[in-house]
């Protein structure tokens, strides 16, 4: 794999959108960002104008060679920069399962850290989202408690979000198979 972030450009849209083949799928990404489901390209381009400024607000596209792979979002959350949160984290629906999402988020970190200045980068995800929370996980995130949990009604039920965050001097490394229990 050739795998490469650049800056999103509105023909990605018709691309990405085809991955949304659920409400409950496009829920889990978006929240209640999106009013409607099915989201068109023109929906996604429409949100960027308002929303993505290049400045505060990044949307990044993940290629392999020149195929479009993934899709995220940074955005300055606070007037501290310091801070950066992912969010629209997304990949090819047809190549789930094959390190794409921890390579996407991955990239993204680094991007925030090493472009950006970031010292810490968030996240929300839904607790009914257990693949994406893995993929975190895997990524470096851990789990951080808030005083309240943030919530969104969606598809007839209260989803409540899970916090986690990963820090620029956190350490990641392998685990070692003497350090696993048997």
């Amino acid at each position: 794999m050739n795998l490469t972030l650049r800056p999103y450009q509105p023909a990605d849209a018709v691309i990405i959108t085809s991955w949304l083949k659920s409400e409950y799928l496009m829920r889990q990404w978006c929240a209640d960002r999106y009013e409607h489901y099915p989201v068109t390209p023109e929906d996604m381009n429409s949100y960027h104008e308002r929303y993505i400024d290049g400045q505060r607000s990044h949307a990044l596209t993940m290629t392999d060679d020149d195929e479009i792979v993934g899709y995220i979002t940074l955005r300055t959350p606070a007037e501290d920069t310091t801070e950066q949160r992912l969010g629209f984290v997304i990949v090819d629906d047809s190549k789930r399962g094959i390190g794409l999402g921890k390579a996407l988020v991955s990239m993204a970190v680094k991007y925030a850290f090493e472009t950006l200045g970031a010292t810490k980068v968030s996240l929300g995800v839904f607790e009914n989202n257990p693949s994406a929370i893995h993929c975190y996980e895997v990524a470096g995130f851990h789990r951080v408690s808030r005083q309240d949990t943030e919530s969104y009604p969606c598809l007839g039920e209260t989803w409540n979000c899970i916090e986690m965050e990963r820090c620029a001097d956190d350490i990641i490394r392998e685990i070692k198979s003497y350090e696993i229990p048997s």
